[in-house]
C-alpha cells in the first residue's frame, strides 16, 4: 500500500473512533422513567430540580385549575405540576379556546360550554385532589416554558390525568411522552360515547351563554380562579 493510501486509511479509522466514541444528543429523555404504567412502589425523590430524582410522594396543597395544582414536597418546596399530556377548558369564557377541541364550534355558545366544563374540572379536581398524598412522576422534559413541573399524578395508585380524559374534563395535550398512546385512547373512548365536555348540546349551550350574557363576572366560572382559589392546609 503506498504511503498516501496508508495515511487515508489511518484518517478513516481515527474518524469511525471518535464517532463510536461521542456521546448520544441529548433528546430529553434522561429523565423519563422506564414505566409510566403505575406509580413507583417507592418514590424516594427528594428534590424536584435533581436530575437524579424522577418520583415523589407530595401533598395537594392548593388546586389552581383542573390541570394545575401546586404540590408540597419531601423538601419542605412547594412546586406547581402542570398535568402532562392533558388540557382542561379554561375558565373563564374569554379565553376558551374551542379549536382546541374537536367537534366544539368557535362560537359564543361553543366558548360558554366550554367554560361552564372549566369549571367542572377545576372542581373535580379540588374534591379528588386537595389535601391528599400523592405520587408525582416527571416524564420527558422535567420543566414546561412556565417552569411548572410536568408530570403525571397518581392518586392511590390511579392515574389522575388519565382519569381527567376517561370522564371528559379533558383533552389530549398532544406531544410525545410515555403514555401518549393509552391517552389517545381515553379522549377517544370519552368523545365516542359524549362523556363530559364531548357532549356539546348546541340549544343548552345557547340557554348557557343567555345566562353568561347577563351575569355578574364576579359570579363565572374561573373569574380570578387563580388569585381565589383556596390553599389547603398540608
Amino acid at each position: 500500500m503506498s504511503v498516501r493510501w496508508q495515511s487515508i486509511a489511518v484518517v478513516v479509522l481515527l474518524v469511525l473512533a471518535g464517532c463510536a466514541g461521542a456521546p448520544a444528543p441529548d433528546t430529553g429523555s434522561g429523565s423519563q422513567p422506564t414505566a409510566l404504567d403505575s406509580p413507583p412502589a417507592d418514590p424516594d425523590g427528594v428534590d424536584p430540580d435533581d436530575p437524579a430524582d424522577t418520583a415523589w410522594t407530595g401533598t395537594v396543597v392548593r388546586v389552581v385549575d383542573g390541570d394545575t395544582m401546586e404540590v408540597e414536597f419531601p423538601n419542605g418546596e412547594v412546586d406547581t405540576v402542570r398535568l402532562l399530556g392533558v388540557d382542561t377548558p379554561e375558565t373563564s369564557v374569554g379565553s376558551t379556546a374551542p379549536g382546541e377541541f374537536e367537534g366544539i364550534p368557535d362560537t359564543d355558545a361553543g366558548r360558554a360550554h366550554l367554560a361552564t366544563w372549566g369549571g367542572e374540572a377545576t372542581t373535580f379536581a379540588e374534591s379528588e385532589l386537595a389535601g391528599e398524598t400523592v405520587t408525582v412522576v416527571t416524564g420527558g422534559d422535567r420543566r414546561g416554558g412556565y417552569g411548572r413541573l410536568l408530570a403525571v399524578l397518581y392518586v392511590d395508585g390511579e392515574d389522575f390525568n388519565e382519569r381527567l380524559l376517561t370522564e371528559g374534563y379533558a383533552r389530549l395535550y398532544d406531544t410525545e411522552f410515555a403514555k401518549r398512546d393509552a391517552y389517545a385512547a381515553a379522549e377517544a373512548g370519552a368523545r365516542e360515547r359524549g362523556a363530559g365536555l364531548w357532549a356539546f348540546d348546541e340549544a343548552e349551550s345557547s340557554a348557557e351563554t343567555s345566562e353568561v350574557d347577563g351575569a355578574d363576572p364576579r359570579t363565572l366560572p374561573g373569574f380570578e380562579a387563580d388569585a381565589t382559589a383556596t390553599p389547603v392546609s398540608a
